[in-house]
Protein backbone atom coordinates (compact mmCIF):
# COMPACT_ATOMS: atom_id res chain seq x y z
CA UNK A 1 0.00 0.00 0.00
CA UNK A 2 1.35 3.27 -1.09
CA UNK A 3 1.90 5.80 1.55
CA UNK A 4 2.91 9.49 1.57
CA UNK A 5 3.93 10.99 4.96
CA UNK A 6 4.68 15.05 4.67
CA UNK A 7 6.96 16.71 7.22
CA UNK A 8 8.32 20.31 8.07
CA UNK A 9 5.38 22.82 7.95
CA UNK A 10 5.54 25.12 10.63
CA UNK A 11 4.90 28.76 11.23
CA UNK A 12 7.19 30.92 10.05
CA UNK A 13 7.93 34.89 9.75
CA UNK A 14 7.61 36.37 6.61
CA UNK A 15 11.23 35.94 4.46
CA UNK A 16 11.97 32.88 6.18
CA UNK A 17 12.73 29.61 5.26
CA UNK A 18 11.03 25.84 5.06
CA UNK A 19 12.20 22.47 3.82
CA UNK A 20 8.95 20.31 3.74
CA UNK A 21 9.94 16.76 3.02
CA UNK A 22 7.30 13.91 1.84
CA UNK A 23 8.60 10.44 2.63
CA UNK A 24 6.97 7.53 0.53
CA UNK A 25 6.28 4.17 1.23
CA UNK A 26 5.08 1.03 -0.01
CA UNK A 27 6.82 0.51 -3.75
CA UNK A 28 9.66 1.53 -5.73
CA UNK A 29 9.04 5.08 -7.34
CA UNK A 30 11.99 6.00 -9.25
CA UNK A 31 9.91 5.93 -11.90
CA UNK A 32 7.03 7.87 -10.89
CA UNK A 33 6.37 11.57 -11.07
CA UNK A 34 6.20 14.07 -7.93
CA UNK A 35 5.11 17.13 -6.66
CA UNK A 36 3.25 19.32 -4.35
CA UNK A 37 -0.07 21.27 -4.13
CA UNK A 38 -1.52 23.56 -1.52
CA UNK A 39 -4.59 24.81 -0.58
CA UNK A 40 -5.40 28.13 1.23
CA UNK A 41 -8.95 28.49 3.16
CA UNK A 42 -11.55 29.29 0.33
CA UNK A 43 -8.74 28.84 -2.12
CA UNK A 44 -8.57 25.95 -4.84
CA UNK A 45 -6.14 23.95 -4.33
CA UNK A 46 -2.98 25.16 -6.59
CA UNK A 47 -0.23 23.11 -8.12
CA UNK A 48 3.11 24.74 -6.78
CA UNK A 49 5.97 22.34 -8.26
CA UNK A 50 6.61 19.24 -9.30
CA UNK A 51 9.27 17.04 -10.66
CA UNK A 52 9.43 13.78 -13.48
CA UNK A 53 10.89 10.47 -12.24
CA UNK A 54 14.30 11.28 -13.67
CA UNK A 55 14.73 14.33 -11.72
CA UNK A 56 15.60 16.64 -14.90
CA UNK A 57 12.30 18.40 -15.60
CA UNK A 58 10.22 20.82 -13.15
CA UNK A 59 7.41 22.33 -13.32
CA UNK A 60 6.66 25.97 -10.82
CA UNK A 61 3.66 27.68 -10.73
CA UNK A 62 4.51 31.55 -11.46
CA UNK A 63 3.58 32.53 -8.40
CA UNK A 64 6.48 30.31 -6.49
CA UNK A 65 9.26 30.42 -9.53
CA UNK A 66 12.59 31.74 -8.04
CA UNK A 67 11.28 30.62 -4.45
CA UNK A 68 10.70 27.30 -4.24
CA UNK A 69 12.90 24.18 -5.25
CA UNK A 70 11.72 20.96 -6.26
CA UNK A 71 14.06 17.76 -5.51
CA UNK A 72 14.48 14.38 -4.49
CA UNK A 73 16.39 11.52 -4.08
CA UNK A 74 18.17 8.93 -6.34
CA UNK A 75 15.27 6.07 -5.06
CA UNK A 76 12.55 8.59 -5.55
CA UNK A 77 11.28 7.47 -1.63
CA UNK A 78 11.99 10.86 -0.77
CA UNK A 79 11.05 14.57 -2.15
CA UNK A 80 11.53 17.73 -0.92
CA UNK A 81 10.28 21.29 -1.29
CA UNK A 82 12.68 23.65 -0.51
CA UNK A 83 10.92 27.59 0.17
CA UNK A 84 12.66 30.48 0.60
CA UNK A 85 11.31 34.23 1.29
CA UNK A 86 7.91 33.53 2.56
CA UNK A 87 5.63 35.51 1.71
CA UNK A 88 1.78 35.72 3.56
CA UNK A 89 0.05 34.69 1.09
CA UNK A 90 2.38 31.32 0.73
CA UNK A 91 -0.05 29.83 4.13
CA UNK A 92 -1.79 26.89 3.47
CA UNK A 93 -1.94 23.45 3.95
CA UNK A 94 0.83 21.65 1.55
CA UNK A 95 -0.03 18.23 0.00
CA UNK A 96 2.33 15.99 -1.37
CA UNK A 97 1.87 13.22 -4.16
CA UNK A 98 3.11 10.77 -6.71
CA UNK A 99 1.96 10.53 -10.45
CA UNK A 100 2.34 6.80 -12.04
CA UNK A 101 1.04 6.58 -15.33
CA UNK A 102 -0.55 2.83 -16.25
CA UNK A 103 -0.78 2.85 -20.25
CA UNK A 104 -2.84 6.51 -20.58
CA UNK A 105 -4.39 6.47 -17.10
CA UNK A 106 -2.54 8.37 -14.18
CA UNK A 107 -2.65 7.00 -10.71
CA UNK A 108 -2.28 9.43 -8.18
CA UNK A 109 -1.50 8.58 -4.36
CA UNK A 110 -1.64 11.90 -1.61
CA UNK A 111 -0.21 12.59 1.58
CA UNK A 112 -2.12 14.32 4.69
CA UNK A 113 -0.86 17.43 4.20
CA UNK A 114 1.14 19.55 6.55
CA UNK A 115 0.59 23.37 7.46
CA UNK A 116 2.50 26.10 6.71
CA UNK A 117 1.79 29.38 8.13
CA UNK A 118 3.79 32.61 7.47
CA UNK A 119 3.05 35.83 9.77
CA UNK A 120 3.85 39.28 8.37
Amino acid sequence: QVQLVESGGGLVQDGGSLRLSCAASGRTFSSYGMGWFRQAPGKERELVAAIDWSGESTYYADSVKGRFTISRNHTGNTFYLQIDSLKPEDSAVYYCYVEHWVITTPHYYWGQGTQVTVSS
